[in-house]
Order: structure tokens, then sequence, then C-alpha cells
């Protein structure tokens, strides 16, 4: 299925091993990972971080939530299945694939309200999913940047990120909305740590020595950039309690926490030629997954993106043209996207009752992929 910017091999939980160690070789098998020649040939995977991903959905016990999904970052050239985080624009595939499956049996005409307890993260969320006759309606006008054909809209809810019962910890795990990170080399670095969504460091560009406006081909084949990227990565990884050393975040953990820069306003040219002009948009915004710069943004991105943004002295708030409550838009790679989030301060912490966004899905094939036997 594809959800928003992203696709990746959909399953019903029951239908793969119990044992975990069997589960994963069993997916590394399907994407087709670890590939030496980083093509994924011989497997389902695409290649790419937006295209290396599994998703396992199953009925839930919880009287709060419809479906679990348990996401599965796939590494392109290691034998690794990252679990730690989750990823925002397969969610919004979630609750199509579990009607599809008949996981879920809902109104069969209007808006159907699925509740999803996100497995990796321990969060709650509510899709909004487009019902016609009984089946998802996948086709629509709504537009999204990063996607060629548009589709129907489906509205997702993040709800109660950062709350005093978050096992993932508070929104700002060392306290501050901005801090001091220090490098082994002895520099440091002014950085944003947040939960909201997944764990993001927020950078300014200027530290990283970009402008906010790069694309893919800017950046991707800047090996000392891609360096001292996975560098700050891994160092923020540790400030937040993660990992151990920065050394296990880069071997054990690729896909948390994400790194993303950010910069104020700048007309730029996205990578299907259109002109995205400064007065459009509040904030420049791009960020790293599994060790490249995204094509687009990924809806954990876009969660943190807005919780930051409605946080004072956060990266994102201070370089934002808007300080408009609640609702920011952001300027990535691929076009713009319009994101919000509702936010309050109780006992001395920052919480995020609801981050809202947007994004479409559809079924891209179904039936069976063949692995050999283990």
């Amino acid at each position: 299925m594809r959800g928003g910017t992203s696709k990746g091999v959909f399953f019903v939980a029951s239908d793969l091993p119990a044992d975990s160690a069997l589960r994963d070789r069993i997916l590394l098998r399907v994407i087709g990972s670890p590939d030496r020649y980083g093509k994924h040939i011989d497997g389902m995977g695409g290649a790419t971080s937006s295209t290396s991903k599994v998703v396992l959905v199953a009925r839930s016990a919880r009287a709060d939530s419809d479906v679990d999904y348990l996401f599965g970052q796939v590494a392109i050239d290691r034998p690794v299945i990252d679990w730690s985080g989750n990823c925002g624009n397969l969610t919004a595939a979630v609750a199509p694939f579990a009607i599809h499956a008949g996981l879920i049996t809902p109104r069969p005409d209007g808006v159907a309200r699925v509740g999803i307890w996100q497995a990796n993260i321990r969060k709650r969320i509510v899709a909004h999913v487009p019902m016609s006759g009984g089946a998802v309606q996948e086709e629509g006008d709504f537009e999204l940047d990063g996607v060629t054909f548009p589709a129907a809209e489906i509205a997702l809810e993040f709800l109660d990120l950062g709350a005093e019962d978050d096992d993932s910890g508070p929104m700002f795990p060392t306290g501050a909305a901005c801090e001091r990170l220090a490098m082994p080399v002895g520099e440091s670095l002014e950085v944003t740590l947040i939960n909201a969504g997944n764990p993001t460091i927020f950078v300014d560009a200027a530290a990283l020595g970009l402008k906010g406006t790069e694309l893919q081909r800017d950046v991707n084949a800047n090996a000392a950039l891609l360096a001292r990227v996975e560098a700050i990565r891994a160092q923020g990884a540790v400030a937040m309690g993660l990992a151990a050393t920065a050394a296990e975040a880069t071997a054990q953990r690729p896909h948390t926490p994400k790194l993303a820069f950010v910069a104020k306003p700048a007309t730029y040219q996205a990578s299907d030629g259109k002109i995205i002009d400064a007065s459009e948009i509040d904030v420049l915004a791009r960020i790293f997954s599994m060790g490249q710069l995204h094509h687009a943004m990924t809806g954990t991105g876009a969660v943190a993106i807005a919780a930051a943004a409605a946080v004072p002295g956060t990266w994102v708030h201070r370089l934002s043209a808007s300080k408009q409550e609640g609702r920011v838009r952001f300027g990535h790679p691929s076009g713009t996207l319009t994101v919000g989030a509702e936010v309050s301060r109780q006992d001395g912490r920052w919480i995020v009752t609801k981050a809202l966004m947007s994004r479409s899905a559809r079924r891209l094939m179904e039936g069976w992929v063949l692995v050999p036997e283990a």
C-alpha cells in the first residue's frame, strides 16, 4: 500500500510467525534486504527509506482502539529492521488496510472514525477514512506534494504527545526547547530535541552549511555532510536517552531519532520543477531518513514540526515567519504541507494534546509474496 509519500508491504499480524526472530528473517527476505547492490531487485522493497517498510496490523484488545499497528523500517544494506518508531505516512494506510482485510467493519458510507494503537511509540491515533458503498473511497481530489496522483483525503489525529503517562518520555526529554549538544570532536551545536510523532532533532540549516532549500541531489552525494549528520543524529540519540552510545545508535537504531534542518522562508524550485515562493510558507524544513535526505517529509517529521512550531524557543518556532497558533505551513523538497497542533503547558511541561495532518492512501496490489524456505 501507499500511504502518504511512502509505500510498504502490509500484513495481518497473525499471518506471520509469533517468534520475532523468524518473523524478521521472513520480512527481510520479503523486502530483499540486505542487498549489497542497493537495488532490492530480489524483493518487494524500493531501495529507498520511503519504500523499504513493513507494517503489521491486528485487531486491538484495547477499549480505546480498533486496531494495533506495528511499523518496521527495513535497512537496505544491513540485516536490520528498526522497530523503534512510527511511520506517519504509512499511518494513513493502516485504517484502509484494516477495512480491506476485514479486521474492522465500519458503516458503509460517510467517514469512518478508526482508532489506531501505534505499538512502536505506544500512542493513540485517529484516522478519518471516507467510505462509499461499504468500501474505502480511494479516488478524490486531495493533492499531496510528493505523490503523483490525487486521491481521497484521510485526516489523521495524533493524540496526547508528551503526556504525563507517556512511555516515550516527555516531549522535551532534557527539559529544554533548545540546548547545546556536545560533539565528540569538541564542537557543540544548538539543537531542539523533541518527542513528537517520533523522536526528532532539529538544527538550524546554517549550522550544517546549508540554506534549507536543498533537494536530494544537493545532499545525498555529499559523503562528508552525511557523515556529519549521522554523527549529530547519533549523539542526539544518546542525549535523548535512546541509546547508550553513539555507535549503538548508528548500528542498532538507524530509524530514530530523525534529524531535520530548518531555515527561514525562501523561494526555491521543488523537485518537480514548480516554484515555491517564500510568501507561501512559514518555514523551510528538510529531514534525513536512514542516512539520506528524504524526498518530501516524513509524516512523523510533519508532526514534530507542528509540535515544535507551537512551542516558543524551538528552532522551528524561532525561524518561522508566522507565529499563528496551532498551524504551520512548511516547504519541503517536493512542495508544501500544512500541519497543526494543539499544545498546553501542564506542571511545567509542554503537552501536545493533538497534532493534525492529512494524507491519502491506496492499495497498490494484494496477493502473495514468495520467500525461500528458511
